[in-house]
C-alpha cells in the first residue's frame, strides 16, 4: 500500500485500480501487479510478483509525474488567460501605480543633444522638452504667436542710432543697434543633476575628478549625488557665448555673426584664448570671464542682446533651443579629462529647467523622459482658436503641466513593426508610411481624407495639418533659354508651370498629402491668403469655389506666343530640350522622373534628366549651371521674410545665398527691404500681395505644393493639435491610461491554439510511451 499511497499523492488525479479490476492505460500499476487469491505456493509467487511490480511502478510513476507536470503547466496557463492579466505580448514592464506613461518611438540615435549644435527634428523631439529658451509659441493660436516661457514678457526692440540715441519704433533708417532686454522670472530651478552636487564643505562634489575616476564611470547615474540651483540671466549669456565658440561648430554661428554685435570678434578671441584640446578632449574654459558687448548681464534676472541694425526676425530665435540657458557647472563637469571617453557629455546628458529630464539614454534600445521634480510649473492654455473648445482642446484649460509622468521611446528601425505595435495599442500615436496608407486613410468624392472603417472601429483619430514648408520647381534665371526677364522666357516658364500638374503629383506620389501652392508663403504664416483672393491666376482659375488648373491648351497657347509652336525651336525646327537636375534614385525615383518627362511632353518639350548625388547637385546650384530643378524649404520661424528671402536678388545662390533660382527683380527686392522690417498688419500685407503678384507673373518658380502631415492617435491620447513651429509640445499631452489598458487587452487576446496543439501532441506522444511501458511490465511479470 505504500507504493499506491505515494502514487496517489504524486498524481491525485490518476485513477486508483481496485483489486481484480482492469486499469486505464494511464493507471500507475497494471492489473498484473494486483494480488491473486491462491494457495500457499501462489502466495510465495505473489510475493515475488509484488516485488517486481513495485520496481516497475516506480519506473512508470516517474514517466507519469513528468507528463502530468507538463499538462498541469499548460492547463494553468490556459486558466490564467481569463484572469485580467496584461496581454502576453506587452513589450513594456508594468507601470507603477498612479503613473501616466506615454509610449512612442525613435528611428535613429539623436546625434546632438547639446542645444548649441542640435538642429534636427529627431533631436528637438527630446531637447525641446528639457531646455527652455526665453520664449515659446502658443500651443493653440494660429497664426503662430510668441508668448513668454521663462521670460516675463516678449521683449520689444529698442532702436538706437550710431551715437546711441533712441529712435522711434517706426524709424525707417538710421538704425544702428536694436537692443532686446530680456527679463526672466525668478524662482525657476534646474533639474536635479550631479553638476550641482556639493560636498559638506560647500564645494562642487564632482568638479575635480581624476582621469582614473572619470574613466570608471559608465553612465551619469554612477554619480549618485545631485543638486540644483536657480536659473539666472548669466546662464543665457553663457549659452550665446557658446554659439560663438569655434570648437563647438554651431550651425547658426555664421548667421549670428551677421546680426549680433561683436559676435565674429568674440569667436576670434575665443579661438585665441581657449586652451587647445588634449587627446581629443578640450579642457574646461570658463566663458563667464570673456566680455562680450553683444550679450551682457544686466542683473541677476535680466540680460541684453544687441543686434546690428534692424533684424525683427531675431525675436523668433529666442524661441529656439539655440538660445536656451546653459549653466557653467555643466561644462565644468563634462569637460573633465576622461568624461568624453565615457560619453559623459552634453550631447548625451542634457541639463535644463524644462518639464522633463532625460533619465535613460540607451539609443540602441530606448530613451526615457521623466517629469522634472524641480519644474517651475506652467498652466495649460485657456484660449485658442474657433473650434478648439468643441474639439476638446480646452477641456484641460488652466491645469498644471506637464500632464504625464514619463515618455518612453523605443528604437524602431522598421516601419511595419512600428505600425503593427501602434494597431495593438503599444504606441499612442503614429505617422502613416506609404505601405500603411491605404490601410489607414481613404478619400471621399471631394478628395477629403478620412479614416478607413478598420481605423474608425478602433476609435483611432486622424489629424492633418499643412506644413510650414514648400516644395517648388525652380528655373535658373541665369539660363539663356529659361532665364532672364524677356517676355519670351517669361511665357515659357508660365507654360511649364501650367503643364506640370502638381495636383496629380500629390495624388500619385504623396498619397494626397499636399496642397497645390499658389505662392511662396504657406498657410499658417502671415501674408498667406486663402480662397479666390489667394489663387495664382497665371496657373489657376477659380471655379465652383475652388482653384482649377488651367488647361494644357492654354499652356500650349502661351508656348506658341513665346515662338515655340508645338514646343519646337523656331531656329532648328527640333523639339526644345530642357535639362532637369535630379537627385532621385531607386524605383520610386525613376517613376517620379518618368512622370516629370510626361509633363513636359504635353508641350512637346523633351526633358533630359541629369541624375546626380546631393553633393554634385548642390555644386551645380552654387555655380548656377543647373537649368530646372526641384527643391524645398522648411520654415525656420513663422515669418514671410523666411520665404521671400529665397527669391531676394542679393541672396542669389551664386553669391552664397539661398536664392537657388538666382532671381533678381528690382521692384521685388525694394519691396522685400520694406516688408522684412515691418510688423504684421495691413501695410505689410499690402506689400506682400504686390510681391506675390510679381512672382506669379515672372514665374521663377512653379510653386509646387505645400506638404501636408497626416498623423494618427488613439482615443486615449488627448490635447493633440499639430503645431508645426513649437517643438516643446509633450507637456500638453494628456492620457487616459485605464482606457488604454482595457483596449490593449481587448485587442491582444492570447492565441491559445498553439498551446492546445502542444498539449494534444504531448498527450498523443505520451500514449505510445505508456503502452510500451505497460508491455514491458507485462513481459517482466512473465
Amino acid at each position: 500500500m505504500l507504493a499506491a499511497h505515494n502514487l496517489t499523492e504524486t498524481a491525485p488525479s490518476a485513477k486508483v485500480c481496485r483489486q481484480g479490476a482492469a486499469c486505464s492505460p494511464f493507471a500507475s500499476v497494471s492489473a498484473a501487479c494486483l494480488p491473486q487469491r491462491r494457495g500457499g505456493h501462489a502466495r510465495n509467487a505473489g510475493k515475488a510478483q509484488h516485488a517486481r511490480c513495485f520496481l516497475s511502478a516506480l519506473s512508470a510513476s516517474a514517466v507519469q509525474r513528468d507528463f502530468v507536470a507538463w499538462v498541469a503547466v499548460w492547463c494553468v496557463a490556459l486558466l490564467l488567460t481569463g484572469c485580467g492579466e496584461p496581454p502576453w505580448n506587452n513589450p513594456y514592464p508594468p507601470e507603477r501605480a498612479g503613473e501616466t506613461v506615454l509610449y512612442g518611438s525613435f528611428g535613429e540615435r539623436p546625434k546632438h543633444l547639446d542645444p548649441v549644435r542640435s538642429y534636427s527634428s529627431n533631436e528637438y523631439a527630446f531637447i525641446a522638452q528639457i531646455y527652455e529658451p526665453p520664449l515659446q509659441y502658443h500651443y493653440l493660436k494660429r497664426p503662430y504667436a510668441l508668448v513668454p516661457l521663462t521670460a516675463e514678457s516678449v521683449p520689444e526692440p529698442r532702436l538706437l542710432d550710431a551715437a546711441g540715441n533712441p529712435l522711434p519704433a517706426d524709424a525707417a533708417a538710421d538704425v544702428a543697434i536694436s537692443e532686446y532686454l530680456v527679463r526672466i522670472r525668478p524662482g525657476i530651478r534646474y533639474q536635479p543633476h550631479p553638476a550641482f552636487a556639493r560636498d559638506d564643505a560647500g564645494g562642487y562634489r564632482y568638479h575635480a575628478l581624476t582621469p582614473e575616476q572619470a574613466g570608471r564611470l559608465n553612465t551619469l547615474a554612477d554619480l549618485p549625488e545631485t543638486g540644483s540651483r536657480e536659473l539666472t540671466a548669466e546662464d543665457y549669456v553663457y549659452q550665446i557665448k557658446r554659439l560663438a565658440a569655434p570648437w563647438l561648430h554651431s550651425p547658426i554661428a555664421g548667421l549670428m555673426a551677421e546680426h549680433i554685435l561683436g559676435f565674429a570678434d568674440l569667436s576670434r578671441r575665443l579661438g585665441e584664448l581657449a586652451p587647445p584640446a588634449q587627446d581629443g578632449e578640450r579642457p574646461f574654459f570658463d566663458l563667464r570671464k570673456v566680455p562680450f558687448d553683444g550679450a551682457e548681464v544686466v542683473d541677476r534676472y535680466s540680460f541684453r542682446v544687441r543686434i546690428q541694425g534692424r533684424y525683427p526676425q531675431f525675436i523668433y530665435w529666442l524661441a529656439m533651443p539655440f538660445f536656451a540657458p546653459m549653466p557653467w557647472e555643466a561644462e565644468a563637469l563634462y569637460q573633465q579629462p576622461g568624461m568624453k571617453q565615457s560619453n559623459l557629455t552634453l550631447d548625451w546628458y542634457p541639463v535644463g529647467t524644462g518639464p522633463f529630464m532625460l533619465t535613460e539614454n540607451n539609443p540602441n534600445r530606448r530613451m526615457v523622459l521623466s517629469r522634472n521634480p524641480d519644474f517651475h510649473g506652467e498652466r495649460y492654455p485657456s484660449e485658442g482658436m474657433p473650434g478648439d473648445a468643441e474639439a476638446g482642446l480646452l477641456d484641460d484649460a488652466g491645469k498644471e503641466l506637464p500632464m504625464i509622468d514619463r515618455a518612453v521611446y523605443s528604437l524602431e528601425k522598421e516601419g511595419i513593426p512600428y505600425w503593427n505595435k501602434f494597431l495593438q495599442g503599444y504606441y499612442d500615436s503614429s505617422g502613416i508610411s506609404s505601405d500603411a496608407f491605404d490601410q489607414a486613410v481613404q478619400f471621399d468624392a471631394a478628395g477629403q481624407a478620412g479614416l478607413t472603417e478598420a481605423m474608425r472601429e478602433k476609435g483611432i483619430e486622424l489629424v492633418t495639418a499643412v506644413d510650414t514648408s514648400i516644395m517648388y520647381m525652380g528655373f535658373n534665371m541665369r539660363d539663356p533659354l529659361l532665364g532672364g526677364d524677356s517676355e519670351r522666357a517669361r511665357l515659357l516658364r508660365q507654360a511649364i508651370s501650367i503643364a506640370v500638374d502638381f495636383g496629380e503629383y500629390i495624388s500619385i506620389f504623396a498619397n494626397g498629402r499636399g496642397v497645390e501652392a499658389q505662392g511662396p508663403v504657406p498657410p499658417g504664416i502671415f501674408g498667406h491668403r486663402e480662397g479666390e483672393a489667394g489663387i495664382n491666376p497665371a496657373v489657376f482659375r477659380w471655379q465652383h469655389g475652388r482653384p482649377v488648373r488651367r488647361s494644357v491648351d492654354e499652356a500650349r497657347a502661351l508656348l506658341a506666343e513665346a515662338g515655340y509652336h508645338d514646343g519646337r525651336d523656331p531656329e532648328t525646327g527640333r523639339p526644345l530640350t530642357i535639362y532637369y537636375e535630379a537627385m532621385d534614385a531607386g524605383p520610386d525615383g525613376k517613376a517620379r522622373l518618368n512622370w516629370m518627362r510626361k509633363q513636359f511632353a504635353k508641350l512637346g518639350i523633351e526633358l533630359v534628366v541629369r541624375a546626380t548625388d546631393y553633393n554634385r547637385f548642390q555644386e551645380k546650384m552654387r555655380k548656377g549651371t543647373g537649368q530646372v530643378f526641384m527643391w524645398g524649404w522648411n520654415a525656420d520661424y513663422p515669418d514671410p521674410e523666411n520665404f521671400f528671402f529665397l527669391l531676394y536678388g542679393p541672396n542669389a545662390k551664386v553669391d552664397g545665398g539661398e536664392n537657388a533660382a538666382n532671381y533678381r527683380n528690382t521692384e521685388f527686392d525694394s519691396l522685400f527691404e520694406q516688408m522684412k522690417n515691418l510688423p504684421d498688419g495691413p501695410a505689410r500685407q499690402q506689400i506682400i500681395d504686390r510681391m506675390t503678384t510679381i512672382l506669379r507673373q515672372d514665374a521663377p518658380w512653379a510653386f509646387g505644393y505645400y506638404p501636408k502631415s497626416f498623423s494618427l492617435h488613439h482615443r486615449w491620447l488627448d490635447n493633440v493639435k499639430p503645431n508645426l513651429m513649437a517643438n516643446n509640445t509633450l507637456k500638453y499631452r494628456a492620457l487616459q491610461p485605464e482606457v488604454r489598458a482595457r483596449l490593449r487587452e481587448a485587442w491582444n487576446p492570447p492565441v491559445l491554439w498553439p498551446i492546445g496543439a502542444a498539449v494534444l501532441l504531448l498527450v498523443l506522444g505520451a500514449v505510445p510511451a505508456m503502452l510500451i511501458a505497460r508491455r514491458r511490465e507485462r513481459s517482466s511479470a512473465r
